[in-house]
């Protein structure tokens, strides 16, 4: 396998030599992205592909993070690799700054988690089959060859990001940072209002999002036919508030947000109920009674109602699951 690699990325010829000759220079303009200096020491921050020696590795290692910045560019509505595999939106879009941003949901615990049991599936899951979900969910579009040289070098770029961290350990700044459940159900009406106050600029008013003059997004879409599907994680409305809490409008960080948490629930509930793909979820949950607390689609074992599930609140749900999960009625 490791000389396949070294063939593949060291032969002058084909499209994947035009990007390396082309963007060398540009990749690495991502680059890991945190706090202000005095404070990244608490946090998880992303090692530098530039330090790694082995060139076949370090090649490869570049071209999963040009994936991961710009997917839509290879598998997007005019993909260089394959077209309309995805909806055009980029894995950045959710895992911000390629992946490495503090609680911009990056990918630091993946190496040290995965392989690992998943209640969505009931199965032990690899990475491949996470980034396959992501395909298939976020961007609502098709799996990528388990062997292919772009999900080989998107697991090897994921998985690179996190070869610090300890097995089985989540480093700070990952995921999302907690945000308080409200006392109330959420609000799509006070979340519209939110969204043309603060998202519309960016996003627009039909949540269709932004693009520049070669048409790709500036600003992903947020519902429609192109946005992320009913099966994505962003569709979960605790995910979705947590996201915009802590890293938007864009350029916003955690220790500076710029939404209440009311305006991050309810801007929530307002673009999650907006029109947008439906996946068949069918196989999904097969243990009912591991659903998230926020899942929005039923049959429960915890009794609430899927309104409830949907909107809130969420707190006595959340209580009677977890006290299910210690063997209690």
């Amino acid at each position: 396998m490791l000389l396949g690699y070294i063939a593949y990325f060291t032969q002058p010829q084909g499209w994947w030599s035009a990007w390396l000759a082309k963007s060398s220079a540009e990749v690495n303009t991502f680059a890991p992205s945190g706090l202000p200096n005095e404070e990244v020491e608490a946090f998880w921050t992303a090692p530098d592909i530039m330090v790694v020696e082995d060139s076949a590795q370090r090649a490869q290692l570049l071209y999963g993070k040009e994936l991961v910045a710009h997917t839509a560019e290879y598998f997007g509505p005019e993909g260089a690799i394959e077209a309309n595999k995805t909806n055009g939106l980029n894995c950045q879009n959710c895992h911000l700054d390629a992946g490495t941003k503090v609680f911009g949901n990056n990918y630091s615990r993946v190496a040290a988690t995965y392989p690992k049991m998943r209640a969505r599936s009931g199965q032990v899951e690899d990475v491949y089959k996470r980034i396959n979900d992501c395909f298939e969910r976020s961007l609502n579009g098709t799996a990528l060859d388990k062997d292919s040289p772009e999900m080989q070098a998107m697991a090897a770029y994921i998985q690179f990001l996190g070869k610090d961290v300890p097995k089985g350990e989540k480093p700070a700044g990952s995921g999302f940072k907690e945000l308080t459940f409200l006392n109330r159900p959420i609000d799509p009406v006070h979340g519209k209002v939110v969204y043309e106050e603060k998202c519309v600029s960016c996003h627009q008013a039909d949540g269709q999002g932004l693009k520049d003059a070669q048409g790709v997004y500036t600003y992903p879409p947020l519902w429609g036919p192109l946005s992320y599907n009913d099966g994505a994680g962003l569709y979960r409305m605790s995910n979705f508030a947590k996201y915009v809490k802590w890293n938007m409008p864009l350029g916003i960080n955690h220790d500076d947000p710029d939404l209440t948490d009311e305006e991050a629930w309810d801007v929530a509930a307002w673009v999650n109920t907006q029109p947008r793909p439906r996946k068949d979820l069918s196989d999904d949950w097969p243990d009912i009674s591991k659903k998230p607390f926020d899942h929005p689609f039923g049959p429960y074992a915890d009794g609430f109602t899927e309104e409830q599930h949907k909107f809130g609140p969420f707190g006595p749900i959340k209580a009677k699951l977890e006290s299910m999960a210690n063997g209690q009625p």
